[in-house]
């Protein structure tokens, strides 16, 4: 696949696990490409835990006169109906279990559903932000992200990396394939018509359990 589709590819994919009216929180960089592969029929509330609730469009109709950054320090603006709530607010959303779902990347994701994706030791961080409580807090967890990083897995046997969570993932949305974190491990119920099932078993590193209801992977 073209690297310049990948990112794409796997947002249009996540964009399929969201309902209509789903309060969701999407993580910076490839998260935030996902509402432009929503159906027309499906409208979500977006919250950014820096504090707002109803994220708009930015360069939509009367979004200009707004001073408004989300949680990655990029312009933004609030959607019609949207509202700025301070940050006691947002953490009670998030911790009360009033997210739905959250989308995020992460560097490392492991065989029981831990999640690493705030440092690389000897590396200057910001720090973890509001990842660990989004994971924790929300319904559900994706982790959308590519399948490997420089060709080395990045779905582990065990994180090497320091955690984020610990048990948390629901998800894996690659551009190779849609993996689910079971009680009995990873399983590939999704694949990129592109690759098989032995290519995509090359480049995880982490045991895959293949669905016997395996579908092709459609954007």
């Amino acid at each position: 696949m073209d690297k310049d589709m990948i990112k794409g590819y796997i947002a249009a994919r996540v964009a399929k696990e969201l309902k209509d009216g789903d309060v969701v929180n999407l993580g910076i960089g490839l998260p935030t490409m996902v509402p432009d592969y929503l159906p027309a029929d499906v409208h979500v509330i977006l919250q950014s835990e820096n504090g707002i609730i109803g994220v708009g469009v930015t360069g939509a109709a009367g979004s200009e006169p707004l001073y408004v950054v989300d949680a990655g320090g990029r312009p933004s603006a609030v959607a019609p109906g949207g509202c700025f709530i301070d940050s006691s607010v947002s953490f009670s959303l998030i911790r009360g279990g009033h997210v739905d779902a959250t989308v995020l990347g992460a560097l490392e994701v492991d065989e029981h559903g831990n999640i690493a994706n705030w440092i690389v030791p000897g590396k200057m961080v910001p720090g973890m932000g509001g990842a660990m409580d989004l994971v924790v807090g929300a319904k559900k967890v994706i982790v959308a992200m590519e399948h490997t990083q420089k060709g080395a897995p990045k779905i582990l046997k065990q994180c090497r990396l320091p955690l984020t969570a610990v048990g948390v993932v629901t998800l894996i949305i690659t551009e190779m394939a849609v993996i689910e974190v079971a009680e009995q491990g990873l399983i590939l119920t999704e694949i990129n018509p592109d690759f098989t099932v032995e290519e995509v078993r090359a480049v995880t590193e982490a045991s895959l359990i293949v669905s016997a209801g395996l579908k092709t992977m459609e954007s």
